[in-house]
């Protein structure tokens, strides 16, 4: 096994502490900070953030939106199917790649809304591609489609009877503003209007990104090896304003701290080996691991992760491994909550 596996994390009882449902309100969710210089942890709640921070501190931020991108479908048999639509392929909408069980190339599912959707074929990364008999655009989402949930949060309702809140408005962050996410920016969910004023009145000043999460988020890192992983791309971009604020943030001494593991990666795609930041649209296909230099950020809020996954490798990378298995415990023992609707870590 690689030293730079991760699978000591999956021996940790965190099943009972997954959060089926965000914090209420939302900035009083748990937040453990992680000192890497001295490997110092400290217990706070995300409505202290700016207590944090200071003047010097600049937030970025992923203003992607999530789609409501899972499609109940049928089969020609009746029996029950879904699609959960991962990106467009064409300009009209009727072209998507999307992950589907059990589905053959040739077959049709007649989806919500009356569309049908042929699967074309199986695309190298385990998806599908679909062709749609009418564009299924964000209108037509917006009254067919589902909020993607991940799979652990309905098992956890499930075995726990627990009824489900507000999805569609929970599962987003307050300042979502492009639709292309089929997972959400979940860091950002402890941010509220009021606490954004907080941060404000404190002079810590904020800059947006977009990245829209994708496959390449969530697909497990399966191999002994991680080197060998690949990184599903996915599309990011930085607006001019943001690239120059953040510049001349660092080129003044400021501190520049990635809100999600998302943020983070838009960063380190577009920026030089000594840390400057261009504007632009691309794809970022980095899988960051243990052994990453870090390019731009000097602080890292994330929320705590599934193992196996992209995210966490990401954090093992900022944090050490050393020092976030030390976090991970931490949290385990003092039941903080896990996964996308839990609680966060400041990594500074």
């Amino acid at each position: 096994m690689s030293e730079e596996a991760l699978k000591e994390f999956s021996a940790l009882d965190i099943e009972p502490l997954i959060a089926d449902r965000p914090a209420e309100p939302r900035d009083s969710s748990r937040l453990l900070a992680v000192d890497r210089s001295g490997g110092k942890l400290s217990h706070h709640r995300f409505s202290g953030l700016a207590g944090l921070l200071g003047p010097r501190d600049l937030l970025v931020l992923n203003r992607s939106k999530v789609w409501k991108a899972r499609l109940a479908a049928a089969k020609p048999t009746g029996g029950k199917s879904e699609i959960l639509l991962m990106a467009p392929s064409g300009p009209d909408h009727t072209l998507w790649t999307g992950l589907c069980r059990k589905i053959q190339p040739g077959a049709t599912l007649l989806c919500a809304g009356g569309a049908a959707a042929e699967c074309l074929g199986r695309n190298p990364d385990g998806s599908y591609s679909f062709r749609f008999s009418v564009p299924v655009d964000e209108a037509y989402l917006a009254a067919n489609g589902a909020v993607p949930l991940p799979q652990y949060i309905l098992n956890a309702r499930k075995r726990r009877g627990a009824e489900a809140p507000a999805d569609e408005e929970k599962y987003q962050t307050v300042y979502a503003a492009e639709a292309g996410s089929i997972a959400a920016h979940t860091a950002g969910f402890h941010f509220t209007p009021d606490l954004f004023a907080r941060l404000d009145a404190a002079g810590i000043k904020k800059a947006f990104v977009m990245l829209h999460i994708g496959w390449g988020t969530f697909k497990p890192v399966r191999s002994e090896d991680p080197a060998s992983h690949i990184m599903m791309e996915e599309t990011c971009s930085i607006p001019e304003e943001t690239a120059a604020l953040i510049n001349a943030h660092r080129a003044a001494g400021g501190r520049v701290i990635a809100v999600g593991t998302s943020s983070m990666r838009t960063l380190e795609t577009f920026s030089d080996e000594g840390g400057a930041v261009r504007a632009g649209s691309g794809r970022a296909g980095l899988f960051i691991k243990p052994g990453y230099k870090f390019k731009v950020a000097g602080g890292f809020i994330t929320n705590l992760h599934v193992p196996d996954s992209a995210p966490l490798y990401m954090t093992a990378a900022f944090a050490g491994r050393d020092l976030l298995f030390k976090a991970y415990s931490e949290a385990v023992k003092e039941k903080y909550r896990f996964y996308s609707y839990g609680d966060s870590m400041f990594i500074c």
